[in-house]
């Protein structure tokens, strides 16, 4: 963990549903289930503010239906949470955006005949342009336009996209696709940022700088919750660490304690993989290759 982030848990517990000393984001009694397959069932669940989580968990542990519930794409069948001390349950995906809570997608959503930077431009919100009377007036939205430009153009230097700004979005990596997907998402200037699988398709060359750029969101006051199987990406730059498995929250802890867990090993690899006795002995730890293996169904 980051010094500067160190102390955020000082004295939390690593225990599911632990409460946080100040959270931005608090989940009780989700449950979303698909005819008879329960995908989601979380009890009670706080996020730190200014912290880097990670949620992670075997395929089909429920990660993405959870992220598409709490952002307003989908409605479960029950429960309630809160953002920022606001009540957002029912709260469509476009005004939980405009709210500050934003998400990215495993799948990126480039418009690929529009430049990069108009689909830069497309991630602001409020633009009087688009309201009926004020869009035939320019004057009235002209200066605002120019305010969204200057904004895109500083995410695209800092995400290193700027040479491309005039590019179609169809022409760009699937890298580089995530990066643009990223900068997009802090048009609005979000407290929370959601990324679903960011480093998934994105080769090499590119990974370490869309993980400097995760590093770097808390700097600039953003806090941040992703789902991610490579646990090699989530030991390095978490702080806290959510597991998830068959819908419920079964961990909760900072990486050295997840990856000690037995129950978090049991989702992973299957109850007692190995002899049962062993975990006579105490914690053993988690084997982040054979994990990764097993989540991405390579094992």
């Amino acid at each position: 963990m980051p010094e500067g982030r160190s102390s955020l848990f000082d004295g939390v517990v690593p225990e599911p549903g632990v409460s946080k000393p100040d959270p931005i984001l608090i989940v009780d009694d989700v449950h979303r289930s698909f005819g008879g397959l329960v995908a989601v069932d979380v009890d009670h669940l706080e996020v730190q503010r200014g912290a880097i989580t990670a949620l992670i968990g075997p395929n089909g542990a429920g990660k993405t239906t959870f992220f598409n519930v709490l952002t307003g794409f989908d409605d479960p069948d029950r429960g309630a949470w809160s953002f920022d001390g606001e009540q957002m349950a029912g709260v469509p995906a476009h005004r939980v955006a405009r709210r500050g809570m934003v998400r990215t997608f495993q799948l990126t959503k480039a418009l690929t005949r529009l430049t990069v930077l108009e689909n830069m431009r497309l991630g602001a919100t409020d633009h009087p342009g688009e309201r009926m009377r004020a869009g035939m007036l320019r004057p009235v939205w002209s200066s605002h336009e120019g305010g969204v430009t200057e904004r895109a153009e500083e995410l695209l230097e800092r995400f290193q996209l700027d040479h491309m700004s005039d590019e179609y979005g169809g022409t760009l990596s699937g890298g580089q696709r995530k990066l643009l997907e990223m900068a997009r998402a802090l048009m609005v200037q979000p407290q929370l940022v959601m990324l679903d699988e960011p480093m998934a398709g994105v080769n090499p060359a590119l990974t370490q700088s869309l993980l400097e750029h995760v590093k770097d969101l808390p700097n600039h006051g953003m806090t941040v919750v992703f789902v991610e199987h490579d646990m090699d990406v989530v030991m390095d730059i978490s702080d806290w660490v959510i597991v998830m498995a068959q819908g419920r929250i079964i961990a909760e802890g900072r990486p050295a304690d997840v990856s000690k867990n037995t129950a978090v090993i049991d989702a992973y690899l299957g109850a007692h993989h190995d002899d049962k006795s062993a975990y006579d002995e105490g914690p053993i730890p988690i084997d982040l290759e054979k994990a990764k293996a097993v989540a991405e169904g390579h094992a």
